[in-house]
């Protein structure tokens, strides 16, 4: 599988479906969102997060760390090389979580915790990916692509937390920070996404050959 990862308003879900319009070899899997949007159990996990951080994070994190590692091993069992994935284990990890440790929204003894399912859970069930498709955003072009789109849940993100989770995907994917084993060698595309491609069929065609050729193997 390929991961397609980005910060908030780098497009991921758009870029997934004008890819699987224009790459009809490979398969498209947008990140679950409803499982921690939804209003099932009371209230928005997600939108919960965003208003309280410091009372959210944890049981946010956790929770989708078992979401993505129960997807991550369902396409992992079903072996499929194209499959293009919104989102991961990884960027949860070294993205969000972190980020949320590192700007005090956990505590040390959550994020102790929070570490020991990590640690236990990737390196026992998850394999590493083919390879990680960096959709590379400005902050200041996500968060005007945020206040455009104006979803409910997403009226409190500031470019303040736009730009902190900027610097960890930088880290992560450009940087490898932090990263081990196999996780250091998994290559990665990195795609310049200021640039709308969405109602721009050329630009639109570009990125497809781009990805094309990575998952190819000819890049």
């Amino acid at each position: 599988m390929y991961i397609v990862e980005g910060n908030i308003g780098a497009g991921k879900s758009t870029f997934l479906k004008v890819m699987s319009q224009l790459l009809p070899q490979a398969k498209v899997e947008l990140e679950p969102l409803a499982s921690w949007d939804s209003r099932e159990h009371g209230g928005s996990l997600l939108e919960n997060f965003i208003q309280d951080s410091h009372r959210w994070s944890y049981t946010m994190e956790t929770f989708a760390m078992m979401c993505r590692v129960r997807e991550h091993v369902y396409h992992q069992e079903r072996n499929e090389p194209q499959l293009l994935l919104e989102r991961s284990i990884y960027s949860g990890h070294y993205v969000f979580s972190l980020n949320g440790y590192r700007q005090g929204f956990m505590t040390h003894q959550e994020w102790i915790m929070y570490l020991h399912y990590f640690n236990y859970l990737i390196p026992t069930m998850c394999r590493a990916p083919r390879g990680f498709i960096y959709l590379k955003t400005d902050p200041e072009i996500a968060f005007a692509r945020i206040q455009k789109r104006a979803r409910e849940s997403e009226k409190m993100i500031t470019q303040e937390y736009l730009q902190q989770l900027h610097d960890r995907h930088e880290e992560f994917l450009i940087q490898k920070h932090g990263l081990v084993g196999d996780m250091r060698s998994v290559p990665v595309l990195v795609l310049d996404c200021n640039k709308e491609f969405e109602n721009d069929e050329h630009h639109a065609r570009h990125l497809s050959e781009q990805v094309l050729a990575f998952i190819m193997g000819k890049k």
